[in-house]
């Protein structure tokens, strides 16, 4: 592995505006491409790209825009729907959004005529985070300032409520077992929900604050990954409520938290966008230091892509891309 490197992105696309998130779709769609969808101040962009590493005959990045969609308000969140298929006839693209006006937008698009959406009105603060169920599809959760998890089907009504002691931060779904979610507070714990009980399982904690992102490692449910304060933490689940490990990461307070969905000892974290030039990092358990250091002047949103050790992070006109070795 190569050490000590801040490096520039392996890979860049332009785009017309600030990206303000970015998200992979972590699900297979039945096409040789990877979509990507990321968010600007009032639109929403499908695209697809392919990368060196998949296809020897590309050089670097091959990018395509499938769809721009009009969202009117600044995107804060995308999650995409597991519906999601591009080799179905006519294709379904599915996917949510979180957005400034404290609402959740459901988008379904066949990238010809019909491009829809529905509003769900529920929330009365900012919408940290967004997930739908990743077997189905057919529930979508959602955690805010207002100190709520929410739990919605398709229609927009709300399935289930719980109410949380601080701001809610992440939300993850185990990815086999569908009644089981998680949940992470700004003020450090992180609890898991049973589904059908309707009740708290589990709770982890961190002991320090703000926690501003957390993430259930989907090769390894018993691990979970958190950014607090200046430090990243893992937790073991298994073996305690309190971290295994934990280092100081961004000296300007970390931002966000991404386990790759590759490899169990690999994950990204971010510090907060344009406050430091090289506020992007891939970590890996086996190393004391980061693998990578990524040189970017302003970044947001984090994701990583779904069979490569690959990051993307939005930026000034621009989605970057780093690949690191696993």
């Amino acid at each position: 592995m190569k050490r000590d490197a801040t490096r520039n992105a392996a890979y860049t696309v332009d785009c017309e505006d600030y990206v303000h998130v970015v998200e992979f779709n972590p699900f297979e769609s039945g096409d040789s491409g990877n979509l990507i969808a990321y968010g600007g101040s009032n639109y929403v962009v499908i695209g697809t790209c392919t990368f060196q590493e998949e296809e020897a005959d590309i050089a670097g990045i091959q990018y395509k825009t499938l769809r721009t969609l009009q969202h009117g308000v600044r995107v804060d969140g995308i999650a995409w729907s597991p519906e999601t298929r591009l080799d179905s006839l006519p294709p379904v693209i599915k996917f949510c959004t979180s957005a400034a006006d404290m609402k959740i937008r459901i988008f379904t698009s066949d990238l010809q005529d019909k491009n829809e959406y529905k509003v769900l009105e529920g929330h009365s603060d900012f919408i940290n985070g967004l997930v739908f169920e990743p077997k189905e599809g057919q529930e979508l959760a959602s955690v805010s300032d207002d100190h709520t998890c929410r739990i919605w089907n398709l229609e927009g009504m709300q399935t289930a409520h719980f109410v949380l002691h601080s701001p809610g931060m992440s939300v993850c779904w185990h990815p086999e077992e569908t009644f089981k979610l998680m949940v992470a507070e700004k003020s450090g714990t992180i609890r898991f929900y049973d589904l059908l009980a309707q009740q708290a399982i589990l709770s982890l904690e961190a002991e320090q604050m703000p926690l501003m992102s957390a993430h259930w490692c989907l090769k390894n449910t018993f691990k979970v990954g958190a950014v607090a304060g200046n430090d990243w933490l893992i937790w073991d689940i298994t073996r305690s409520s309190y971290p295994q490990d934990k280092r100081p990461v961004h000296m300007d307070q970390a931002c966000l938290f991404r386990w790759s969905t590759v490899n169990e000892n690999l994950f990204a974290t971010t510090g907060y966008p344009g406050k430091m030039a090289s506020q992007f990092q891939i970590h890996h358990l086996g190393h004391p230091q980061p693998v990578l250091i990524g040189s970017v002047a302003v970044g947001s949103g984090l994701s990583w892509h779904r069979t490569l050790p690959l990051c993307a992070i939005g930026g000034d006109h621009k989605l970057l891309f780093w690949v690191t070795e696993m």
